[in-house]
């Protein structure tokens, strides 16, 4: 299960676009844009930006959350809830973005029922 967090699933149709700039909808609503993104195998995620929504805050969300592309409407959707984002542990780029510790983190946070 862990492995597969950082893994974009078949069915969010992940056909390797470029994600930058996309909006990010978790379930309740939107939650940012797409600052950075990785299609690395074991290592797949989106950083989102949140701008005003999480005072400007960076969050890091595992590939396995985005449940669908949209690429029309420039759209990452996730299976997430807005409140499971904010309530992530927080997110510093120069020392989290290729953090094992902080991965595992996430995934415990947002797959508890998995770990």
């Amino acid at each position: 299960m862990r492995e597969n967090s950082w893994e974009y699933q078949p069915s969010a149709g992940y056909g390797g676009a470029d994600l930058t700039g996309y909006t990010v909808e978790a379930v309740g609503g939107d939650i940012g844009k797409v600052d950075k993104y990785t299609n690395e195998v074991g290592a797949a995620c989106l950083v989102v930006d949140t701008g005003p929504w999480i005072f400007g805050k960076e969050i890091l969300i595992p590939a396995r959350a985005v449940t669908q592309i949209d690429i029309e409407e420039e759209t990452v959707h996730l299976s997430l809830t807005k409140e499971q984002v904010k309530e992530a542990p927080e997110f510093h780029r120069e020392s989290h973005y290729d953090s094992s510790d902080y991965r595992e983190q996430l995934t415990t946070h947002y797959w508890p029922q998995h770990v």
